[in-house]
């Protein structure tokens, strides 16, 4: 369904039924913020819906509020799934939704890892109605059959974009196998949404619907420009802290010189990134060597100056990175021109010094360009990232091992507690915590249609449970119940 041919006119809280007027008044809200006016209308409807909004534009309040209309706080059953990709936002929707539907009888729950699972058990056995959660804990507790999905009414997908370049999507796709075959309600919340969202949000829901608060109308032909206001002598850090926290699926990085671009090819390279570099000078040879690179899609970062990437049309980019504004401001349109083609979404970002900000502020009146500065990302920013990233990947590999495995980790435990307990120590649990990092996140992310548990099987229909066959003997039996205890 085109919400352009069957539209839902915005709302004002004045109009908004009695629950939800009382639920916003004791979160002190005296009007409705734009993606609440414009999505409650659809979600209390129960359509399917793509909301282009960004952190902090309100959404929490457009599906929460919601809930106390489509729930029924009655039945002590998990009824929505909201699915967030970091365990702060996980703390932060579920206090929303305490605020907004506590009082209305409905029971929440913060479900994420690093923590232990006693509390989170506790919350279920109890009737938590609306749980808030990372998809790798969440999976954690479908598998240990804690939590059960059967009385879903609405998923949601907070953040997708972040969550996807925290490399969740694996886990997603593992938690949609324990959805009801019935419909569900689905939305999907995002700030960006380049091909792989789409993608992935064609995979989780049925036929939805899009509303972009970025324009009056439907729009995902969109190319989001933001910049860095960095220090001159800390580019090359802050670059390396920028791409930590977003995660690019593919970029393009430009610099002006030749110079430049070997040292910052350098750079990521000696981080662990998957970089190549780009330049005039280079041999037909070498050049051909990276282009097929380019071509087949195996490279993550390709840096190169302006005169390189000449003509160079690489499709689903979804970031180009300027290391430096260039001295000619039409080079900015043809470097920005590289993503969000062919009508979809990218990311043009670009580091500046404090004196190049005045040459964007000239390159945004000149082409009038919506330039927003974003924060530059901090070394604690970045590591509580990390740390997100490496507990949930940690988890899933826990999922992953086998009952002799397990067993035989056990004569590691005793070890683990003296490293971390000794601070002198646990450098040592800090190096092979690092080399594990570097080696799974900073190879490219699974993707929709990529992802290594997808590969050979048929896709599945979003909200589909998949069928079990019954075993035909005892013998059967046994040796299900056996690969059971296994998983576990």
């Amino acid at each position: 369904m085109d919400n352009k041919t069957n539209p839902l006119p915005d709302v004002t809280l004045e109009q908004l039924p009695a629950r939800l007027r009382d639920a916003a008044a004791r979160a002190g809200w005296t009007t409705l913020m734009p993606v609440q006016a414009r999505g409650i209308p659809y979600l209390l409807a129960g359509r399917n819906m793509m909301i282009q909004a960004r952190t902090g534009s309100g959404k929490s309040g457009a599906f929460l509020l919601p809930m106390l209309e489509r729930l029924d706080s009655a039945k002590r059953h998990c009824q929505a799934l909201i699915l967030v990709p970091t365990r702060e936002l996980a703390r932060q929707v579920s206090q929303a939704a305490e605020l907004l539907c506590g009082q209305a009888g409905f029971r929440v729950v913060a479900v994420y890892g690093g923590v232990g699972y006693g509390e989170q058990i506790d919350a279920f056995r109890h009737g938590a109605h609306i749980v808030v959660g990372t998809p790798g804990r969440i999976l954690d507790h479908l598998l240990k059959r804690t939590l059960s999905l059967e009385h879903l009414e609405m998923l949601i997908f907070d953040e997708a974009d972040r969550m996807l370049s925290m490399g969740f999507y694996p886990d997603m796709k593992k938690v949609q196998k324990y959805l009801p075959p019935r419909r569900i309600n689905g939305c999907m919340f995002s700030a960006t949404f380049p091909p792989h969202v789409m993608r992935t949000a064609s995979e989780f829901i049925r036929e939805p619907e899009f509303i972009s608060l970025s324009e009056d109308h439907v729009h995902v032909t969109d190319t989001a420009h933001v910049f860095y206001t960095v220090p001159g002598m800390d580019k090359d850090r802050s670059l390396i802290r920028i791409i930590e926290i977003e995660n690019p699926v593919s970029a393009i990085i430009f610099c002006n010189t030749k110079a430049e671009v070997h040292y910052v090819s350098t750079v990521l390279q000696n981080f662990g990134y998957d970089a190549d570099e780009l330049t005039a000078d280079l041999s037909q040879k070498d050049r051909d060597r990276v282009l097929e690179r380019v071509r087949k899609k195996t490279l993550r970062f390709l840096v190169a100056t302006d005169v390189a990437a000449r003509g160079l049309d690489v499709p689903d980019l979804s970031h180009v990175i300027q290391y430096e504004p260039s001295d000619d401001l039409e080079d900015y349109i043809h470097r920005a021109g590289r993503t969000g083609r062919v009508g979809k979404a990218g990311v043009a970002m670009t580091l500046a010094t404090h004196l190049e900000t005045f040459v964007l502020d000239r390159i945004a009146k000149k082409y009038s360009i919506d330039l927003h500065e974003w924060p530059l990302p901090t070394d604690a920013d970045v590591a509580a990232v990390v740390a997100e990233r490496v507990t949930a990947l940690l988890e899933a590999r826990l999922r992953d091992r086998d009952a002799q495995k397990t067993e035989r980790s056990k004569r590691f435990v005793s070890l683990g507690r003296t490293l971390a307990e000794n601070e002198d120590e646990s450098a040592i649990i800090a190096m092979l915590l690092d080399d594990y990092y570097q080696q799974m996140l900073h190879a490219p992310l699974p993707q929709p249609s990529e992802a290594p548990s997808d590969k050979g099987k048929g896709q599945k229909k979003p909200g589909a449970s998949r069928k079990r066959r019954r075993p035909k003997n005892k013998k059967d039996v046994g040796r299900r119940r056996e690969r059971g205890r296994t998983r576990r």
